[in-house]
């Protein structure tokens, strides 16, 4: 009986560690001239997703980063990146880059 209590407390154990390790979607939302929010921290394997939200066409495009990407130009839809490179991403939309940036650190 104690070998199965101990059992079950190890398998608990492994459950509530493996939860906790999930990688999660987190989202961005693209508006005419903006990025929101501004400034996000995710983990290794974690996905992003942009939403395009405003009327003007807009990417999202790694200026500076262990990784570069980029989306298309669009003015409706997503586009999401899975961030398998841990480091500081800096991204901007090449049509408007002087007002339109974020930065995503990946731990």
């Amino acid at each position: 009986m104690r070998k199965l209590i101990v059992l079950i407390a190890a398998v608990a154990l492994l459950v509530t560690a493996a939860s906790s390790l999930a990688v999660t979607t987190r989202n961005v939302k693209i508006g005419d001239d903006f990025f929101s929010p501004t400034s996000m921290t995710v983990r290794k394997n974690d996905t992003v997703k942009w939403r395009w939200t405003g009327d003007s066409l807009h990417t999202v495009t790694v200026s500076k980063g262990p990784v570069k990407f980029s989306s298309t130009a669009k003015r409706t839809g997503t586009y999401s990146k899975k961030m398998t490179r841990t480091g500081t991403y800096r991204i901007l939309c090449s049509i408007h880059p002087d007002t339109q940036k974020m930065r995503i650190v990946v731990r």
